[in-house]
């Protein structure tokens, strides 16, 4: 089996618009969520989300391009060029046809959609632009990368929820694991920030009106987030030939269902995913220094989580740090494990453990080392990203220092 290694990073979120602004956020636990701007936010009672402020696309994209951009695959492809960039690897000849995309998403063109429902609705038009379809399709973001970099091999989009990225990039890793390809492009993106899609979230009743205050006694919720996170991810024999910038290596990924309610998380579904991750990974459970939680801030979901930590890890449980940067970007659904793979990667690069903000007061069912509210330097040598979506779909990725 090929080791697999990660050569480039890149990311657009409400903390910052590209990788080092986004670990000085992490780094001073700085808020990224605030209060929402578009279209009939009046009409919410949900107003406040991790929304990237500030980002000019005509800066970015010409109009025959941004005709064909949905929102979200306009972050995918400003997160993707910063990681082919740092990566280095140009995509010719062999390296072309051996190198793809997979990427994490929920909902597509959701802003898209949101649009022209309301242009054919509520204004009565009886037309509407020729690219809709092709805008607000989930793969359209794997489809422009795969065009963009000259990607020709397995290029596909990942749905499953709050867990699509983690299973897009176990897919990815397992790819080049098996020799299938020498290099991919892969995490996640999301953009479900509008009108439409944050009434729909309403209806849950899951949603935050003030903060995200993952594992604190006085959590009353979720945020949505938006945004994307993309890596490079590269047969490590390949990016060590060519003197690659190493930023971690993927040890492991595991995935399981828990076949039991549609949005009510399993502990024994989480748990089973973090033993077969580490199962996978070969390494010891003592060694994990750092898990990034899936953590949303909602009562089900991070007390679950604890219980499955704690049942895998048994005594170690207590002297792992387990964070929830959810409090800080907000859930980006199906993007928002790959933005949290950027908390990982910091962990091993810099020493320096992103905090779970917004901490109040400690709830005793999730009495573990959460990291409240400050960034703790600390040196980790393997750490997890855990992710549980909605319809009992899990997936945990183990990384490691090279």
């Amino acid at each position: 089996m090929k080791r697999v290694v990660i050569t480039g990073a890149g990311t657009i979120n409400a903390l910052g618009q590209d990788v080092p602004s986004t670990y000085a956020a992490m780094r001073e636990g700085r808020c990224g969520i605030s209060e929402l701007e578009f279209r009939d936010v009046d009409r919410l009672s949900i107003r406040i989300g991790g929304q990237v402020k500030g980002f000019d696309p005509d800066a970015m994209f010409n109009r025959q391009q941004l005709a064909l951009y949905d929102r979200f695959t306009q972050f995918t492809l400003i997160a993707a060029r910063q990681a082919v960039e740092q990566s280095g690897l140009e995509f010719h000849g062999e390296m072309a046809d051996r190198s793809g995309v997979v990427l994490g998403n929920s909902g597509g063109g959701l802003l898209t959609q949101d649009e022209n429902y309301r242009a054919v609705y509520e204004e009565g038009k009886n037309r509407v632009h020729p690219f809709v379809v092709p805008k607000l399709m989930n793969n359209a973001a794997a489809s422009h990368v795969s065009m963009e970099f000259n990607l020709r091999g397995p290029s596909f989009t990942v749905a499953t929820a709050c867990a699509s990225s983690n299973h897009a990039m176990g897919q990815a890793f397992q790819m080049i694991r098996s020799g299938m390809c020498h290099a991919m492009i892969t995490g996640g993106s999301e953009s479900m920030l509008c009108f439409g899609g944050v009434k729909a979230w309403e209806g849950l009743r899951v949603m935050s009106k003030d903060a995200c205050r993952p594992f604190s006694a006085t959590r009353n919720g979720m945020v949505q987030g938006e945004g994307a996170g993309i890596f490079v991810f590269e047969e490590y024999e390949h990016a060590r030939a060519r003197g690659a910038r190493i930023l971690g290596e993927v040890l492991g990924f595991a995935m399981t269902s828990d076949a039991a309610d549609i949005v009510m998380p399993s502990k024994q579904g989480a748990a089973r995913a973090i033993s077969g991750a580490l199962k996978d990974s070969r390494v010891d459970r003592t060694r994990v220094g750092y898990i990034n939680a899936h953590g949303t801030g909602t009562a089900a979901n991070d007390k679950t989580e604890c219980a499955a930590v704690a049942d895998v890890f048994g005594q170690h449980a207590n002297d792992l740090m387990i964070s929830s940067t959810k409090s800080m970007h907000g859930h980006l659904i199906g993007g928002t494990g790959a933005v949290e793979l950027l908390a990982c990667l910091m962990a091993l690069n810099e020493g320096v453990i992103a905090p779970t903000i917004n901490y109040e007061e400690p709830d005793p069912e999730c009495a573990l080392d959460v990291v409240p509210n400050e960034a703790r330097e600390a040196r980790v040598d393997v750490v997890l990203s855990n992710a549980f979506a909605f319809g009992g779909l899990n997936a945990v990725l183990v990384l490691g220092r090279v």
